[in-house]
């Protein structure tokens, strides 16, 4: 395999000039020539990607690990940043060697694909997300165990909320419906290709909370084989500029919006006592409150002030009847 160059006439020139005065000899020019146009190739680790299917693959993991961000964010309720770092081809054995043990090895589908597909988590990384969700700062502890049947189960539903990532990532080049069906901590226990098959490898270097990790993204290729002819730049940006999808794009933007949850909370009024008062409390003790019962309540709607209701029963359960909307204005004049 050869590069193409092509020469400059100022090089040109200089090179003549040499060997007309004998300071190159032209037999050590073809010598030279002949070293620099044979490259050392493995047959055993042959590359199965071009460069420009793997530059698509670079503009679809980078738009991965902005969305990795953005749902671990929301679902650690902490500071996180999810970055690429590389692209390789390798064999499968080359990846199960290189993963530390424990780990975390979640085995997906790649629906609607045949095939299965690894999204693996450094350990440090794991105990951070578990940390971070039972209440903790996300630190990554100093000696590395095996996880108990609870945390896997934690770090489950955690890997299935951002397999919803995948799906926006890939959906330029194909619609994809992953699906978490296992999740192995020994990496010489799991083999979803033949050891010599290739596979590309994704690795993602991430900080979650006060944690710091890799994040690795397996795919054998004989997966992602059905859809190697659209992993091209032209196809990409023709998929990308498409007006006829905006539509739809529009659609599912609602879509996920409308399924966004908020947290809605009732001030039914409030008051301020001494601890002293509050540890004198008895059975029967009456407290004073800043707000009649038959006055209306104000509804949150996650920090802000939006509703004012009355509250009741509605059969067996307490509930409140939105008598009027607060605007923006109104809001802060209520404050």
């Amino acid at each position: 395999m050869a590069d193409d160059r092509v020469l400059s006439q100022n090089e040109i020139d200089s090179l003549l000039q040499d060997l007309d005065s004998g300071k190159v000899e032209a037999e050590e020019i073809k010598k030279e020539s002949k070293e620099k146009s044979v490259k050392v190739y493995d047959f055993k680790r042959p590359d199965k990607l071009s460069k420009d299917q793997l530059r698509t693959l670079r503009m679809i993991y980078e738009n991965l690990a902005r969305l990795l961000t953005t749902t671990l964010s929301n679902q650690l309720r902490s500071m996180v940043q999810v970055e690429l770092t590389s692209i390789e081809q390798l064999s499968y054995d080359e990846f199960i060697r290189s993963l530390p043990q424990p780990t975390i090895m979640s085995i997906c589908d790649f629906n609607p694909l045949p095939g299965e597909f690894i999204l693996e988590l450094n350990p440090g990384i794991g105990y951070a997300i578990i940390e971070r969700l039972f209440g903790g700062q996300g630190k990554s502890p100093d000696n590395i165990r095996n996880f108990t049947d609870i945390e896997e189960t934690v770090i489950k539903k955690v890997v299935n909320k951002s397999l919803g990532a995948f799906t926006e990532a890939w959906e330029n080049v194909t619609e994809l419906d992953p699906r978490i069906k296992s999740l192995e901590s020994n990496p010489q226990f799991t083999q979803i290709v033949p050891s010599n098959d290739m596979v590309i490898l994704a690795t993602f270097d991430s900080e979650i909370a006060e944690a710091q990790g890799l994040i690795n993204v397996c795919i054998p290729y004989i997966v992602l084989e059905p859809i190697v002819s659209k992993l091209n730049a032209q196809y990409w940006f023709a998929t990308t500029h498409d007006d006829s999808n905006s539509q739809d794009n529009l659609r599912k933007l609602k879509d996920r919006l409308s399924k966004a949850k908020l947290p809605v909370i009732v001030n039914l009024a409030s008051t301020e006592i001494t601890v002293a008062d509050l540890l004198d409390l008895q059975v029967g003790d009456v407290i004073k409150l800043d707000q009649k019962a038959t006055e209306e309540a104000i509804i949150q709607v996650g920090n802000r002030r939006k509703f004012r209701g009355r509250p009741g029963v509605l059969g067996s359960k307490l509930a409140l009847e939105i008598s009027s909307v607060i605007d923006e204005g109104e809001e802060g004049q209520d404050e």
